[in-house]
Order: structure tokens, then C-alpha cells, then sequence
């Protein structure tokens, strides 16, 4: 099978970390290298044994042999260099971030999309093995649904590899342009983070930010809060330290990153750099906690997304970042932006809505009118009281579903007599259900209360249908008082664990 051929443009520092993964690999090879430097041009091209190189993207998309180009210019010049590569027919995978504003991705889009090649965003992020760690534990349930995401990001003066003053001068000349939009920290480093919690929880609907800025060059410390669609709430911090020295084989700075869910927290504990010595990923249950020591080069991620690029061409994949979703982190972005300009809460939509002001109007009176509802009081509308009557039909048949989802290993060698009394509500009739737990298996028997238990639950019917349902939570029904539990109550603890509620 003949072997990809691909072309690099741009020749900076990230370029070494592009090249990993065509090194030793058998379905692509770089063939060509692009960048108006001459002097780089021909000292990558015989580091890395090119066969061709230019000092002009335009004459390169000229040559037939090539069949993909990754686009590593600065981030404004993104959008010509893409379309002009789909114009000439090419496989496009682009530096993150897509570009410098919607418009200019939805132009990149439009181009791509009447060329029937691939194009994708490259984030290493989404494929840093610790993180699609965490992505599987998480769709896996280990750590329940989630709740929120906190990241933690530290810049320092020192450490890491040389970055040439060019890599930098550039950057700096976009911030300039951008009137500070576009800085170092929360726009370009921050793409990472935002696909990092795009990639874990979803798409963005609103966001908070404050953004403060050292000499006016480093924007930091900086601060964001923001709420995905699936209701997960993710939170940032930036901080620059100019006196301290990153341990880091890369850039001089590094990140650690937290998921909470409903049953635990997973934690991954290192990025960028080396800041942290501990496993890379670790998981805190109602077991205790469970360590992971993946691979935490953070190369890998390059490599990993070389590869998805490739065996994207190659038809066995789908690209990832596709060009919409790298529009969506995109938004996430420069909602956060705008949101420390403006100070005010931003909605993403509203960054493509032709009237962005009477959007954000419009949709906070909906929201405020969503929390003064004159039919439910202050603890109906958190969810922690409420007529919960509609739910007493469903009782018996939830309480059967429930003992089913008996969760052993949740629970190790726990023994435990549980006296389960559901009083009548409405139409719904009572029950009673004697649960016994020795040494983690499980014994359930209907219409009998045990002569001895460790702990007895009295509950109404459509309480503890909505509980089942997540409609309600236990802790906060007891503490109301709204169920009784007597005897060893430290023991209901552990019923989440076991039984997911």
C-alpha cells in the first residue's frame, strides 16, 4: 500500500512535536516541508529527510505528490492557508485553534466542505492518554453522573525547552491586534483546557470570566466559570509565576484536572509538565482509592491525533476534532473572552446571534423568570422538597429495579439487615421488604419486616419513588425530615454506593 504522503506548514516549535508521529510510521510519511524561512526550511528538511521543501505554501499545494497538509502557521493565518489547501484538494489537519473568530470558521467550513476531503483540528489534548483515561472511567459510571470539572493551570518563568523569541513575537503581535482577545494563556494554551472539558462533558451554554493581565503581555491571573448543557459545572484557574522553574520536557507550564460525579472524583494529576509526583490518574470512590501510572508523556497526544489523522484518510476512523466541533470549543472561547470584557455572564449562542444583546436579554429574563416560579417555594425549586404523591404508582415496580442493580463490589464484606417499610400514599398501596446483606450477598424477602435489623427506612411511597428516580436525593430527605431512618443510619451511606441511589 502506498504510503501517505504529507506535507508540514510552518516549521515552528510545535513542528517537533507533529513529527513524532510520522516518525517509524507505515501508512504516512512527511514528504514535505513549507515555511518562509529558508534557513528552517533546509534544516528540516534534512533532519527529518523530506523529499521536497518550499518557501511558499501556494507552490506546494501545486504538487501532486502530496496528499495532506498540516497547517501549523499562527493562528490569523489559518484561514487562507485552509482554504487554499482545500481548493488544491489536499486532507487538511489544522493547529488548534481553528481560527481567530466565527466568521473566519464558518468561511474554513464552508471551503472545506465542497472538497469532500478530510479536515480536522488538531488538540493533542483529546488524545493525552491520561485524559482518555478519564473518559472511559467516566463513561463507565465509576465515578456516577457528573457534576463538575475544575482545572488548575501554572505557568512559570522558567524550565522546559528553548522556545526560539519568533514563537513568541508572533503571539504577541495577535494579542496586540486582537486588543488582548487573544492572549497567551486563556486563548492559546487555553484551547487545550476548553477541549479538555468539552471533550469530558459536553458543549458549553454559558460561561463567567474574569481576566486580569501582567504588564499587560500575560493574561493571568485569570479566573472562568462556566455551565455545560448536560448541566455539569466546570470552573479555571490561570496563575503565571515568573519566578518559579516548571519541571516540564516541554512548555514551562503544567495542569492538573478534576471530574466530580455523583459516586466519586477522578483526578488527573499532570499534563504539560511534572509539577505533581503521583500516579497520573487517580479515582476516589466509596471504595477508597484506585491509582492508574498510563503513560504521561505529553507527545502522545501529537502522536495520537497524527494517527487519527492518517487512519481518517484512510477510511477506519472519524476525524476528531471535526471542523464543527472545533468551531464549538472555538465559541467556548471566545464566549469566555468576552465575558471578562463585557463582565457579565455570557451565553454561547449568543455569539451567533444577529442581535447578540437582545439575545443575552431575552434569554436571562427567561432564566430568571425560571427561578421565581409563584407556584413552588424556595426548596421546591432546588429540588429538595415538593409533592412527590405523583410518583407513588411507580414504587413497587422501582423498588424491584432497585434491588436488581445490587452493586456487590461497591460494598466489599459488608453484612447489614435492612427493614424497609414503604407506607401507603394515595392510591398506592404499602409494602415492606426485609434486605439482608452477609459478607456482600444479597437476600431480599417481600412482605416481611426482620424481627432485628441494623436500620430501618420508613418512607412514603412517592418519596421514595423519587429517590429512585433521582428525582430527590436521601441525605436531603432525611435531613428534612421527610424520611425516617433509625438504628446504625451511617449505614444508608453505603446504599448509594450499592444500589446507585
Amino acid at each position: 500500500m502506498k504510503r501517505i504522503n504529507v506535507a508540514f506548514i510552518g516549521l515552528g516549535r510545535i513542528a517537533d512535536l507533529h513529527y513524532l508521529g510520522y516518525k517509524n510510521n507505515k501508512q504516512a510519511k512527511l514528504y514535505a516541508v513549507c515555511d518562509i524561512s529558508q534557513k528552517l526550511v533546509e534544516q528540516r528538511a534534512k533532519q527529518w529527510h523530506a523529499t521536497a521543501s518550499y518557501t511558499d505554501y501556494n507552490d506546494l499545494l501545486k504538487d501532486p505528490r502530496i496528499d495532506a497538509v498540516e497547517i501549523l502557521t499562527p493562528h490569523s493565518l489559518h484561514e487562507p492557508v485552509v482554504i487554499a489547501a482545500a481548493k488544491a484538494g489536499k486532507h487538511i489537519a489544522l493547529q488548534k485553534p481553528m481560527t481567530v473568530d466565527l466568521a473566519s470558521a464558518d468561511r474554513i467550513l464552508e471551503a472545506t466542505a465542497q472538497h469532500g476531503k478530510i479536515f480536522k483540528v488538531t488538540d493533542n489534548y483529546a488524545f493525552y492518554p491520561p485524559i482518555r483515561l478519564a473518559k472511559k472511567i467516566i463513561e463507565n459510571g465509576e465515578i456516577g453522573s457528573p457534576i463538575s470539572i475544575r482545572i488548575k493551570f501554572i505557568g512559570g518563568g522558567s524550565g522546559g525547552w528553548y522556545v526560539p523569541p519568533q514563537a513568541w513575537q508572533w503571539r504577541l503581535k495577535e494579542n496586540t491586534e486582537s486588543g488582548g482577545i487573544r492572549g497567551f494563556d486563556t486563548f492559546d494554551h487555553g484551547h487545550h483546557l476548553w477541549t479538555t472539558a468539552w471533550y469530558l462533558c459536553g458543549s458549553v451554554e454559558r460561561v463567567s470570566g474574569w481576566i486580569d493581565s501582567i504588564d499587560g503581555i500575560i493574561d493571568a491571573p485569570s479566573v472562568m466559570i462556566w455551565k455545560h448543557t448536560s448541566g455539569v459545572y466546570g470552573s479555571i484557574e490561570f496563575v503565571h509565576m515568573p519566578a518559579l522553574t516548571i519541571p516540564s520536557k516541554y512548555y514551562a507550564n503544567d495542569e492538573w484536572i478534576e471530574v466530580s460525579g455523583t459516586q466519586g472524583i477522578v483526578v488527573i494529576h499532570r499534563c504539560t509538565g511534572n509539577i505533581v509526583k503521583a500516579p497520573v490518574v487517580s479515582v476516589f470512590t466509596s471504595k477508597g482509592w484506585k491509582h492508574y501510572n498510563e503513560k504521561s508523556d505529553w507527545a502522545l497526544g501529537f502522536i495520537g491525533a497524527t494517527h487519527n489523522f492518517i487512519e481518517s484518510i484512510l477510511g477506519k476512523t472519524q476525524p476528531m476534532l471535526s471542523g464543527a466541533d472545533a468551531r464549538d470549543i472555538l465559541r467556548f472561547s471566545l464566549a469566555i473572552q468576552k465575558s471578562a470584557k463585557l463582565r457579565r455572564e455570557v451565553y454561547t449562542q449568543e455569539l451567533d446571534a444577529p442581535f447578540p444583546s437582545l439575545y443575552y436579554y431575552i434569554q436571562h429574563r427567561k432564566d430568571i423568570a425560571a427561578t421565581k416560579s409563584p407556584k413552588k417555594g424556595f426548596f421546591e425549586r432546588i429540588g429538595l422538597r415538593g409533592n412527590t404523591s405523583q410518583y407513588a404508582p411507580q414504587a413497587k415496580e422501582l423498588t424491584e429495579e432497585f434491588l436488581k442493580r445490587y452493586n456487590s463490589d461497591a460494598v466489599r464484606q459488608w453484612t447489614v439487615t435492612i427493614a424497609l417499610n414503604i407506607e401507603p400514599e394515595g392510591e398506592a398501596k404499602g409494602f415492606c421488604y426485609s434486605i439482608m446483606i452477609n459478607n456482600s450477598v444479597l437476600t431480599a424477602k417481600e412482605g416481611v419486616l426482620p424481627q432485628k435489623w441494623d436500620m430501618k427506612i420508613t418512607v412514603p411511597a412517592g418519596l421514595w419513588a423519587a429517590i429512585l428516580l433521582r428525582k430527590k436525593r436521601i441525605e436531603m430527605a432525611y435531613l428534612q425530615g421527610l424520611i425516617k431512618i433509625e438504628g446504625k443510619s451511617e449505614e444508608a451511606l453505603k446504599l448509594r454506593a450499592a444500589f446507585g441511589i
